[in-house]
C-alpha cells in the first residue's frame, strides 16, 4: 500500500488537492498535526469536494506518533528540496510492504532533525534554477505517479471504464 503523509500541512487548498489525488491512486492519507486549517471547516470541505469521504485519512497528534504507528519493513522517503537522491531511488515495495512518502509543510517544509536522520532517504525532485520550489499538491502527485508507475498501476484502471459512453 501507498501512503502519504503530510507533515503539518498549511493550506487547505492543496490539502483537499492531495485528498482527491489519493483516491484516484488508491493511497492512504496520513496528516500530522497541527494543521493551518480545521478539517470540519466548510472552505477545506469544499476543497476537498466529496473526496473527503472516500480517502482513507489517519491523523497524528506528531511526528514520533506517526513513527509509532508504521508496521515493521515499512519504506520510508522524506520528500524535500534538500534531498540527496533522485525519485528513481524510490524502491519497488515488496508484497505486503507499505510505502511512505513523506512531505513537508508549505511554508517550513520537514524540521531539519527529521531530514538529518533521514538523509539517506531523502528525495529530491530536479528543477529548474527560475523557481524555488514546486507547489505541495503538485510534487505529491509527481512522486506519487513514480511510485505507481513501479508497482505498474496495480489496482488502477488502465482503461475507460466500458460503461462510458463518450466514444461510442
Amino acid at each position: 500500500m501507498i501512503h502519504i503523509v503530510l507533515y503539518q500541512p498549511q493550506i487547505p487548498q492543496n490539502a483537499g488537492n492531495i485528498i482527491r489525488t489519493c483516491v484516484g491512486f488508491n493511497a492512504i492519507l496520513h496528516m500530522i498535526k497541527p494543521y493551518g486549517f480545521i478539517l470540519s471547516n466548510s472552505k477545506f470541505k469544499r476543497t476537498a469536494l466529496d473526496y473527503l469521504k472516500k480517502v482513507k485519512l489517519i491523523e497524528h497528534i506528531d511526528y514520533d506518533d506517526f513513527i509509532k504507528s508504521l508496521p515493521k519493513k515499512s519504506l520510508l522517503y522524506y520528500i524535500t528540496r534538500y534531498g540527496r537522491n533522485l525519485p528513481t531511488k524510490i524502491k519497488k515495495p515488496l508484497v505486503k510492504q507499505e510505502i511512505y512518502l513523506i512531505f513537508g509543510s508549505e511554508t517550513k517544509g520537514l524540521p531539519k532533525k527529521i531530514l538529518q536522520n533521514n538523509i539517506n532517504k531523502s528525495i529530491r525532485i530536479p528543477i529548474s534554477k527560475n523557481i524555488r520550489c514546486l507547489n505541495l499538491s503538485n510534487c505529491v502527485a509527481i512522486i506519487l505517479f513514480q511510485v505507481v508507475i513501479k508497482i505498474r498501476y496495480k489496482d488502477l484502471s488502465i482503461f475507460e471504464p466500458h460503461n462510458v459512453k463518450y466514444l461510442k
